[in-house]
């Protein structure tokens, strides 16, 4: 197990490139799967969580060239989809939750996909029912084993038709078009997720001659083709990334660039900062955070506290609330934090309330902060990581900390941040990983 040794309370200073986005290379890696021609992906962020599903595609027979750095070239011409019944397959398949995305890519070009039940996050129930009554409706047969915990979905050809989602899943939204673009016929999906990376995924699989419409709305409307060929695509900034570099320019007081951040795939995050009292600059395609003072939330008209949750796109991000929560804590006046989603995400509260954070933890979904500002600095500690994204967000925390902290588990951390201490190392904070 890795730890990260930091001494906090340093100004940074300095220019930072944001990763390319994880979750949307999770979904536009999965999808070379459904041609035997090449697809080049750039801006393919090096992480733990993609390159184990890099690893998996090259166990079922992908071939994977590494052209440059952030590059890959995809041949799937020679897929032995029976691997992922071995052994060795599904242990590889249960340590990433994102494995899930295959399942769609094989149904859709082999009539059949397996996988045991995917691993990630401890965060709370994350339930896979969206993605498996999408491919039932397309006409697939589904069994799951419950003592081997091995999901099963196979047909011998997928027909389109119309669904309702019963929620607007993202991952499920990509693997139901991953599936319905080689069906018979029209498929129309309502209540679709429409995030980035799902408009992304669409894009390249429209590049690859499939036949989407409806990209960037709730209503999708797919032709089936007979078969689609190569392309070439880039991966998005990470706006996960570019959020969490904004937190930390905030609450280390320091004056941080981000380059290249892609704005206009942003959504509400740069509004829910500045709606925390974060001064915001735009430059180009370049954000910049000044050093900032006092901070202070903007409460609502009605003079009732501010309340920050989270909301399917183009509402705020779920993965952004930690980094929100450790920011209150340094802000003049309190916030509501609400995360409507998962029910375990918040219990990383006690580790801020031990480095001297005043929050109230009200349920599970529900923490008061009650901010600091920033006349009392949070307090170094020695902390576990739980997860990427709390992760990130004590790393923040005790970068601003007073004293050193520790943070054990940086696995965690390292399953969806690139080079973090590097990063961190090159804008002057004081970090070392220990093993």
């Amino acid at each position: 197990m890795g730890s990260f040794r930091i001494q906090g309370g340093v100004e940074l200073c300095g220019e930072v490139t944001p990763q390319g986005a994880k979750n949307e290379a999770l979904e536009v890696i999965s999808a070379v799967l459904l041609t035997a021609e090449e697809v080049e992906i750039s801006n393919v962020p090096d992480i733990h969580d993609v390159n184990i599903l890099i690893e998996m595609l090259k166990d079922i027979g992908v071939k994977v060239t590494k052209t440059a750095d952030h590059t890959y070239i995809f041949k799937a011409d020679e897929v032995d989809v029976d691997y992922l019944h071995s052994q060795y397959g599904k242990q590889k398949a249960k340590q990433l939750r994102g494995s899930i995305m295959i399942l769609g890519p094989l149904l859709a070009r082999f009539g059949r996909g397996y996988l045991p039940k995917p691993g990630g996050d401890k965060i709370g129930r994350r339930r896979v029912d969206t993605h498996f009554d999408g491919f039932i409706a397309l006409g697939a047969k589904f069994n799951y084993e419950p003592d081997s915990k091995f999901y099963s979905i196979e047909a011998d050809k997928l027909k389109g038709t119309y669904m309702l989602l019963d929620e607007a899943s993202v991952t499920g939204t990509a693997n139901i078009i991953m599936a319905a673009v080689l069906a018979d016929g029209k498929t129309t999906i309502y209540n679709a997720a429409c995030e980035p990376y799902v408009q992304q995924l669409c894009r390249m699989l429209i590049a690859m001659g499939a036949d989407i419409k409806g990209v960037g709305s709730n209503l999708l409307t797919i032709t089936g083709v007979e078969g689609l060929h190569g392309c070439k695509h880039r991966i998005l900034a990470d706006m996960l990334d570019v959020g969490s570099w904004m937190g930390l320019a905030a609450m280390t007081r320091s004056d941080i660039t981000i380059k290249n951040v892609g704005w206009d795939d942003l959504g509400q995050i740069p509004r829910v900062f500045e709606r925390m009292g974060i001064e915001i600059i735009r430059q180009g395609d370049d954000m910049r955070i000044p050093q900032q003072g006092i901070y202070e939330p903007k409460g609502f008209i009605d003079g009732s506290i501010l309340t920050i949750s989270d909301a399917p796109w183009p509402g705020f991000t779920p993965d952004l609330l930690s980094i929100i929560l450790v920011l209150a804590t340094q802000a003049k006046g309190s916030v509501l934090i609400h995360q409507k989603m998962f029910e375990s995400r918040l219990f990383f509260t006690d580790k801020l309330i031990d480095m001297g954070a005043k929050i109230i933890l009200c349920d599970p979904h529900r923490a008061t902060v009650i901010g600091l500002e920033q006349y009392h600095s949070l307090r170094g500690s020695v902390m576990v990581s739980p997860d990427i994204r709390a992760g990130n967000a004590l790393l923040i925390a005790a970068l601003s900390a007073r004293g050193e902290s520790v943070i054990h588990n940086i696995e965690q951390i390292d399953r969806g941040y690139e080079r973090i201490e590097e990063r961190l190392t090159s804008l002057g904070a004081q970090i070392v990983r220990e093993e």
